[in-house]
């Protein structure tokens, strides 16, 4: 049976597939293959900048430009090979080192330094580093924005109705008087502060072998300074933080952090959703009706 949102497994991926869909560039297995690449690329181009790997020499621009291309050109049907790829190899990993010499094939100064692409790595260090590409990016441009885009909703009605009288509750009772601005401001400042904290969340990588310890870095170049190499890379090539103890795992704390700061948000919002339903259910709100929308199968009064 042919997958569509019909007949996908999960409601992420059917029924609510719409609300979603700007997430699948970035967190689909698509997405991850798309950042292994772009790790490959740029750990190959950082061994080729440094003096003391004479056997990957410094690239010219014709070939920067060659890998700048399979970066920009990396769409769906590079993604369908790699999968081909895997199916011999049964590796997802080695399947992207594969693909990479598949793309600078008849380029004779690429070619030279093909066997530079994954070295020394595992695929943890691979992985590690996508997977917080992919977070920094699906919070970059997706999560953050989408909060803050919520935040200046409730902020402008907190403004706006600053004055409107409104009657409080207390454990489901009426209490003393407040304002539906301050109602809504007081949801604006919670959710300001998760805001902050899920953007603050370091994002961690590290690149260092095997078991951690640079075993075979140092074995085959025993006087390049790996631990600062690496630490460059993951710094200033790609823009993350610096783990610099792990073992063959990125042990992935930052993201129990990353995912509890958005938990917290989200139960923000959550909070949000049930005083509307309470107010809604006394009456202070009302919900508005949408041509040709049935609330209920039975209650044609439904919303």
């Amino acid at each position: 049976m042919e997958l569509t949102a019909l007949t996908a497994i999960s409601p992420i991926d059917g029924r609510y597939a719409d609300k979603t869909a700007d997430l699948r560039p970035i967190f689909s297995e698509y997405g991850l293959i798309r950042h292994r690449v772009l790790v490959e690329v740029r750990w190959l181009q950082a061994l080729a900048r440094h003096p003391e790997i004479p056997e990957a020499p410094p690239l010219s621009e014709g070939a920067i430009e060659a890998l700048e291309g399979v970066l920009e050109n990396f769409g769906s049907a590079d993604a369908q090979r790699v999968k081909a790829i895997e199916r011999t190899t049964n590796h997802d990993v080695k399947a992207i080192e594969y693909l990479l010499k598949e793309k600078i094939a008849g380029n004779a100064e690429l070619e030279a330094v093909s066997e530079f692409i994954h070295f020394a790595c595992t695929s943890e260090d691979i992985n590690n580093l996508a997977y917080a590409l992919m977070l920094r990016e699906g919070r970059r441009r997706i999560l953050l924005p989408q909060l803050d885009g919520l935040l200046d909703a409730i902020a402008g009605l907190a403004q706006q109705h600053a004055d409107q009288p409104m009657l409080a509750r207390t454990h489901g009772q009426p209490a003393s008087p407040t304002t539906l601005g301050k109602e809504m401001a007081n949801v604006a400042y919670r959710l300001k502060r998760q805001r902050a904290q899920l953007a603050a969340v370091p994002l961690l990588g590290k690149l260092n072998g095997a078991v951690g310890n640079y075993n075979a870095h140092l074995a085959a170049y025993p006087a390049v300074d790996w631990e600062g190499l690496a630490r460059r890379f993951v710094t200033e090539d790609l823009g993350l933080d610096w783990n610099p103890y792990t073992i063959q795992i990125e042990p992935h704390d930052y993201m129990a952090e990353f995912f509890h700061a958005l938990m917290r948000a989200n139960t923000v919002l959550l909070d949000f959703c049930r005083d509307l339903w309470s107010y809604i259910a006394i009456g202070y709100f009302r919900q508005k009706t949408v041509a040709g929308e049935v609330g209920s199968s039975t209650m044609p009064h439904k919303v």
